[in-house]
């Protein structure tokens, strides 16, 4: 399995153990940016602690621009939480292109699963940049045109009292926007 910019590592370390010690687990991780502050921590740096980790042998770093993402082929599952939105932020990036890599990556029949932060109903991509969060609904349809199946989705992170008027780094907000979950297969 494959996680899409896994920031600490804190799902990394939940993937590492489901998938067991006969599995693996690649945090792929954009390069350090050419114009970040010297003190911006490098990608891969961040889970430097983890994969130094003897109890995390199944986890590998792949260091990979969005716009050129290279997975291992035959993977059971992709996953990217709370970041899909910023796909949309990367400069000359093709996000259906980007969905088509991850369908090639995935094994007929795995599985892409996209958490997110949801922005208001009908705003599409407008809210990526500023507010950190992106229209449920023109997930659901990017994706899919790229070739996924649409299978579901969880409500557990929902939060119906979210206005998704604040960036979600706000503290009034912060550890409580709205998010959805939603399970995308591969045709087999």
């Amino acid at each position: 399995m494959a996680e899409l910019i896994p920031g600490g590592g804190y799902f990394t370390r939940l993937l590492s153990a489901v998938v067991g010690p006969k599995g693996k687990v690649y945090a792929v991780v954009p390069p350090r940016r050419p114009d970040a502050p010297a003190d911006a921590p490098d990608p891969a740096a961040r889970l430097q602690p983890l994969t130094s980790d003897s109890h995390y042998a199944n986890v590998s770093v792949i260091v990979s621009k969005p716009s050129q993402l290279e997975l291992p082929h035959g993977l059971d599952l992709v996953w990217t939480s709370q970041n899909y939105h910023d796909f949309h932020n990367v400069d000359k990036l093709d996000v259906v292109e980007f969905d088509k890599k991850v369908l090639q990556a995935l094994k007929p029949g795995g599985v892409y699963l996209v958490l997110d932060h949801a922005a208001e109903k009908g705003s599409r991509f407008r809210d990526t940049a500023t507010l950190h969060r992106i229209d449920p609904e023109a997930v659901k349809k990017e994706v899919t045109s790229a070739g996924f199946k649409f299978e579901g989705a969880s409500a557990v992170l929902r939060n119906n009292d979210d206005p998704h008027t604040a960036k979600v780094f706000d503290p009034a907000i912060r550890g409580h926007t709205d998010q959805f979950i939603f399970r995308f297969r591969k045709p087999r």
